[in-house]
């Protein structure tokens, strides 16, 4: 059973359940392997993002004591012994269904073959390949010698070996080998004479050329066994105002690779006493989170796993491009007749680009403000951009430099963007900025047209291709007025007068996006007591802010419905008698990442619908910059009631988010139809037309 803390889910043992449902899709035989092997990645991905950022946090409150207790979780310790607990639960798990695979391949005739199961003309390719190619990646580290343990680092994999000789027992070496992966593919294709396909990982040509490696040095028995390390990737940023933001940044990027350890994965296979040294050298213990695994470790790089050895893919739906900004056309024309929502990734990004594209080649348009989080490793976006700076135009852009993980890669297109002439500003110094917002300026004829677009999501055509996201374009004027509010507030923090308070249309966080969405479930509550027919939808990827839990309650109390599709953390549980039933709440995991925030509120029958970037969690409701943005087009909200609708309707890859959040399947009734939501609501924008 969950522990529950003043009537919610403790957040971490939600999440993990959350990862369960990950591992859920890789135990689904109707899923195809090549997904299935997939979603084993993605699950290996956020447990290791979970042990460097959330373990790292839990431990750092353990150190901190009565006053971790005041301001963050009340019981740590006790999280981290439930954790720990669940985790060798489903690695256990996540080991079978890893089994179950490998076996279901090798009857597709594709075999992963280690070390020890090559046949001769195999063996002399791993020989040759090991000789060309990985030898002189690979430098053996004989930990015995070393005194002081070499650094672990976060991410990698490493080999640690027992080197023995036969004749003598007193010749008996530890060695530490890191996979190097970053430079080699972890998946090599074996020679095969009969038509099947062979792959070896990259820690098996390893494996097997040992005896090379150490043989030379008097060693004639060699055993390997992967180990992983997880550390603490938290940044500790400064908060004073005179802080120098990238000097702490690079400061804390270095810091996190020295991190300390949040968890050791290993197999369990391994030397006992070679376990013992390893824990014994890095300073762990048993409450250090150590994990038997398999033989195989950082199944993350499986999500690249080569999709070619496959002859029966089905291929992806594409994206497509809104009827209403098929090219050739003029963008920033049809935005001044009409608002349009883009939904990815059923429509194509490309209408982001071609829209920025054009603002940057047409004489009239003078600016161009935006906020980057996540950009592409190649991003069209910021080559738009750098084409409107080339073209005359002032170019602002706000980027985040600590979006988690992409870091490093913000420091180099701050640096790009600088060199190219565009205004770069680093956002807040004391909170990140989230909000997904952009602004075009344009003079024509004396006269100063504004468009915009706010989404959901980051603008990163990459992701678009398989995250769901809304963004809306838009001409309104309130909405654009505060959407330069929000920019104005950014490039001059100290402007007498200036501030995200004078937002008059936008719930905007840190200022009002906690009390406008109260004030609106209160004003539901009160028509609920007069019409009897309240009903709150909302989508989120987490549901945490015990402030909005406790009102969502308070409304359900009252009889008003509220229905809620949650992806990931859900810290509420709706089965209350006192509820009877009026709050229900699902996740849906499936192709696409659902990542997508929407608000739904009845309101006598005149809906009020808003798209967000802000999850209900405190980090973005108190302590980041974010939009919520009101959709007043009445055609647009239907399209988004319409969609939540499918969704709610889903019965094929959604989960019930019950009081033990057990990842039941929602059932579906005899007499009714099967909606895998994202299947329908490709068929729905597909077929939907549109009037100029």
């Amino acid at each position: 059973m969950l522990n529950y803390t003043k009537n919610t889910i403790v957040r971490d043992l939600s999440w993990l359940a959350f990862n369960a449902r990950v591992l859920q899709e890789a135990n689904d035989p109707a899923n195809h392997i090549h997904d299935r092997l997939r979603f084993l990645g993605i699950f290996s991905n956020n447990l290791d993002e979970f042990f460097r950022v959330r373990v790292a946090a839990l431990n750092r409150m353990v150190l901190l004591g009565k006053e971790a207790k005041m301001h963050m979780e009340a019981n740590p310790d006790k999280i981290l012994k439930k954790i720990q607990q669940t985790v060798i639960s489903q690695q256990e798990e996540f080991d079978r269904t890893f089994s179950g695979i490998i076996r279901e391949l090798a009857r597709k005739g594709v075999e992963i073959k280690n070390e020890k199961q090559l046949s001769k003309k195999q063996k002399d390719f791993v020989k040759e390949y090991f000789e060309a190619k990985v030898r002189t990646q690979v430098i053996p580290l004989m930990i015995e010698t070393i005194p002081h343990m070499p650094f672990l680092r976060d991410k990698s994999i490493y080999l640690a070996c027992v080197l023995g000789n036969s004749k003598s027992s007193m010749l008996q070496r530890y060695a530490l080998i890191e996979i190097p992966t970053k430079v080699l593919p972890r998946f090599v294709t074996l020679p095969t004479e009969d038509g099947s396909t062979d792959i070896i990982l990259m820690e098996d040509i390893i494996r097997y050329n040992l005896p090379g490696l150490f043989a030379p040095f008097g060693f004639d028995r060699f055993m390997g066994y992967i180990i992983k390390v997880t550390r603490d990737a938290e940044l500790d940023i400064d908060n004073d105002v005179n802080t120098n933001i990238m000097a702490e940044l690079e400061k804390g990027l270095k810091n996190r690779k020295k991190g300390r350890a949040t968890r050791f994965v290993y197999d369990r296979m391994i030397d006992p006493t070679l376990l013992n040294y390893l824990t014994r050298r890095l300073g762990l213990t048993r409450k250090d989170n150590l994990i038997p695994g398999g033989r195989t470790h950082n199944f993350k790089d499986f999500i690249d796993f080569p999709a070619g050895v496959f002859k029966d893919i089905a291929p992806r739906p594409q994206p497509f491009v809104h009827p209403l900004l098929k090219q050739p056309c003029r963008i920033l024309d049809v935005l001044q007749k009409r608002d349009v929502m883009l939904h990815f990734p059923y429509h194509s990004f490309d209408s982001v680009i071609d829209l920025l594209r054009e603002a940057a080649i047409d004489p009239n348009v003078q600016s161009i403000k935006i906020t980057c989080y996540r950009l592409a490793k190649n991003s069209k976006i910021v080559n738009a951009l750098i084409n409107a700076v080339r073209n005359g135009k002032e170019v602002t852009v706000v980027l985040e430099l600590r979006a988690r993980f992409d870091e490093e890669a913000n420091l180099r297109w701050k640096e790009y963007l600088e060199e190219e002439g565009a205004k770069v500003i680093l956002g807040k110094h004391d909170m990140k900025v989230h909000a997904k917002i952009c602004v075009i300026k344009k003079k024509e004829f004396n006269r100063v047209k504004q468009y915009g677009f706010v989404s959901t999501g980051n603008f990163n055509e990459n992701t678009a291709a398989y995250y769901g996201d809304h963004c809306l374009l838009t001409t309104n004027k309130n909405i654009i007025s505060d959407i330069n509010r929000v920019f104005d507030h950014l490039e001059y923090p100290l402007k007498k007068g200036g501030g995200l308070h004078l937002c008059k249309t936008l719930p905007v966080s840190p200022n009002t996006m906690r009390s406008s969405f109260m004030a609106l479930i209160d004003k539901e509550i009160r028509q609920n007591k007069k019409k009897k027919n309240g009903e709150i939808i909302i989508k989120l990827n987490s549901l945490v802010d015990k402030l909005l839990i406790e009102k969502l309650y308070a409304a359900a109390k009252a009889g008003i419905d509220i229905k809620m599709v949650i992806r990931g953390v859900c810290c509420a549980y709706p089965e209350q008698k006192v509820f009877k039933n009026h709050m229900k709440a699902i996740s849906i995991i499936d192709d696409n990442l659902e990542h997508a925030r929407v608000f739904i509120f009845h309101n006598a029958g005149k809906p009020q619908v808003f798209i967000s970037s802000a999850d209900w969690m405190v980090r973005n409701l108190d302590h980041r910059v974010e939009v919520a943005c009101p959709i007043f087009d009445t055609g647009i909200q239907q399209e988004l009631i319409d969609i939540m609708h499918i969704q709610l309707a889903e019965n094929v890859k959604g989960r019930k988010l019950d009081n033990e959040q057990s990842n039941e399947y929602v059932e579906r009734g005899d007499r009714e139809p099967e909606v895998r939501s994202q299947v329908a609501i490709y068929k729905y924008l597909r077929n939907k037309k549109y009037t100029d």
